[in-house]
């Protein structure tokens, strides 16, 4: 959600050397030549600073995890009862910080690239080191009645399972829970399996992609707006407009941006197009920019916001669709119980909030937003925030999961990914950015006095 993958895109003069040469004039200029400029500097194509800041992340972008703790790991194992929650964190890792590759401009108006992930953990912002211990879910014993829904098979899985003295909590060190460790119950399973997993395994050295995005070259509108993702323009998880990639990768959006606009972005993180809605003013280190804020209506559900209907996939699990707040995004996870949802489910209704204790969602820690520089469209402060989720079912032929009441959603972690524009391009915007059209403006408007 937010951002998607690529919000270093917090560069600061897209078009500030043209602008610079304007400052220079001595003739007073107008609307017309600010508009002018924008639209040959902020396209995404060779040659243009927009595409040399386009390139490589132009700041810090760092993604801050939270770890949910059990506290009660005895009640929850012999009792069933209501895990007891405690977030641990942050833990803190910079990425996008790596230049896009296979980067390609196409003759209809695009351009293609891959994203590549990395993360490098940053030891003086966090609380602890990769080594600090949690008790966890245990994800491969819960997910596995989920992917192997025969009865037969379940009571395989019920063997391997005890011969590895696994259970449905575990004791995983930080990174093992984020990167991939080895699961002893998968190690087991006598068949051709990777018994490595991980809540973003595999990650470090992988793509995201491929994005093909247009340049804006031909239409200015379109600059930066997701043409085709993995060479397809719908999803294959969702049913009708939801499978849709919208709008652009999150980092910036076409020039000109007003108020009342929706800003529509895809985030392969959540496997969906989402959106944002103009929240208020904000100024960042003296630049004035619109907040977009994702809105309490992208996660409602269709009993409220009937346009929400194609992301309910179970009706079960979502009461007949009314559930709020959690997105079941499975199908894109080979068919893994994976729930996502707002940091303590915020926005989420409360029979999902009360199936576990230690919670306490509010909209200034949780919210996922975007700050826009409206004339040039750039994103330069963002927080996309989100939680990874499993969904605990009841499963009476595996022992482990055999004191389960009913199913709900189980938090894991949740996530803060943020960037803001750095001192010195700020700097540098103010100067040649909002500086030189406030002087373009003021000359304009005393010539016609």
């Amino acid at each position: 959600m937010g951002c998607n993958r690529n919000c270093g895109l917090l560069t600061g003069a897209v078009i500030g050397a043209v602008l610079a040469i304007f400052g220079g004039l001595l003739i007073p200029v107008g609307d017309n030549l600010i508009g002018k400029a924008i639209k040959k500097e902020a396209v995404i194509a060779n040659g243009t600073i927009a595409f040399e800041n386009w390139l490589v992340p132009g700041s810090s972008v760092y993604r801050q995890f939270w770890i949910f703790h059990v506290q009660n790991p005895s009640e929850v194992l012999d009792q069933g009862a209501r895990p007891k929650l405690e977030q641990r964190g942050p833990y803190t890792y910079r990425v996008r910080y790596l230049p896009k590759e296979n980067v390609t401009e196409n003759s209809d108006g695009t351009i293609s690239y891959m994203l590549p992930n990395v993360a490098r953990f940053e030891p003086d912002m966090s609380v602890g080191t990769e080594n600090d211990t949690i008790t966890c879910l245990n994800l491969a014993v819960v997910a596995a009645p989920a992917l192997y829904t025969n009865t037969f098979i379940q009571l395989l899985l019920n063997t391997w399972i005890k011969a590895s003295k696994s259970s449905m909590l575990q004791n995983r060190t930080v990174k093992e829970l984020l990167w991939g460790y080895k699961d002893p119950f998968l190690n087991k399973v006598p068949f051709p399996l990777d018994p490595v997993l991980g809540v973003f395994y595999p990650y470090n050295g992988t793509l995201d992609g491929l994005y093909k995005v247009y340049t804006g070259k031909e239409d200015i509108k379109k600059t930066a707006i997701i043409e085709s993702y993995k060479n397809k323009r719908n999803l294959s998880y969702w049913e009708d407009y939801c499978d849709l990639v919208n709008g652009t990768d999150g980092a910036s959006f076409p020039p000109f941006v007003k108020k009342d606009q929706t800003l529509r972005f895809f985030s392969s993180d959540i496997c969906r197009s989402i959106y944002g809605v103009f929240q208020g003013k904000q100024n960042v280190k003296g630049i004035q920019l619109y907040r977009f804020a994702v809105p309490r209506e992208a996660f409602a559900s269709p009993a409220e916001v009937r346009d929400n209907y194609c992301f309910c996939k179970d009706e079960v699990i979502s009461k007949n669709c009314t559930i709020a707040g959690v997105l079941d995004i499975s199908a894109c996870k080979a068919g893994r119980p994976v729930f996502i949802s707002l940091p303590h489910f915020l926005h989420a209704s409360d029979s999902v909030l009360h199936d576990v204790e230690g919670l306490s969602p509010n909209e200034e820690e949780h919210e996922t937003f975007l700050d826009v520089e409206p004339i040039t469209g750039f994103t330069l402060q963002f927080a996309k925030r989100l939680q990874v989720n499993l969904l605990v079912k009841p499963a009476p032929k595996i022992e482990a999961l055999s004191k389960v009441q009913k199913p709900y959603i189980f938090p894991i972690l949740w996530l803060n990914e943020s960037a803001v524009i750095g001192d010195a391009k700020a700097e540098m915007f103010r100067n040649k950015v909002t500086g030189r059209i406030k002087e373009i403006k003021i000359s304009n408007k005393r010539l016609w006095r």
